[in-house]
């Protein structure tokens, strides 16, 4: 029973991009920062649980970033649509991840199948971007952080977004051309 414990807390992550939303929607920040956590909590029990009990599995492995990412999104996308956060930010957060996984499709269709693991610089961008939305959030709580942390904020989840999804397309085009290159190497002994 325990070994569906992990995806079962994935599954209730991804089950809580809903309320987070409608709860920024409606401006009921310290319900949404509450939500937020919650599933900030969810993530790390998961790969916890998962490691622990000795129970990774393949759907685990497809619905963790999934989780996160429609939590991201939704977070980013209600965020701007309330004005709390700048609406250039939102499209950059979401252009990142649509070039990833276009470009993570491409390769499945030209090249193969593909092994994705987050590098250490795309959890950097993971984390600074849950970072910024819980700073958001508790923003609207707490009434003494400065708006400066906000914007120098803004401006470093634009550039790890920017910076992490550059570092995706270049590691996937030299591993694409080295794969390229192996199989017209094999051709060429045969």
């Amino acid at each position: 029973m325990l070994r569906y414990l992990p995806n079962s807390l994935t599954f209730l992550r991804l089950l809580l991009a809903l309320p987070l939303g409608w709860l920024i929607l409606r401006e009921q920040y310290a319900l949404a920062l509450a939500t937020g956590v919650l599933a900030g909590l969810s993530d790390a029990l998961d790969g916890f649980a998962a490691r622990r009990l000795d129970a990774l599995t393949r759907l685990g492995a497809i619905l963790d970033p999934i989780a996160d990412k429609t939590l991201i999104t939704v977070t980013f996308v209600c965020l701007a649509a309330v004005e709390l956060a700048p609406w250039y930010l939102a499209v950059a957060v979401i252009a990142r991840d649509l070039v990833i996984v276009i470009g993570a499709a491409c390769y499945y269709h030209i090249i193969g199948p593909v092994e994705f693991a987050a590098s250490g610089l795309s959890k950097s961008n993971m984390f600074i971007q849950i970072s910024y939305c819980v700073l958001v959030l508790l923003s609207q709580v707490v009434a003494n952080i400065p708006p400066q942390l906000i914007v120098f904020g803004s401006a470093v989840v634009l550039f790890l977004a920017a910076a992490s999804g550059f570092d995706y397309v270049m590691s996937w085009t030299i591993k694409a051309l080295d794969s390229r290159k192996n199989r017209e190497q094999g051709d060429d002994s045969n």
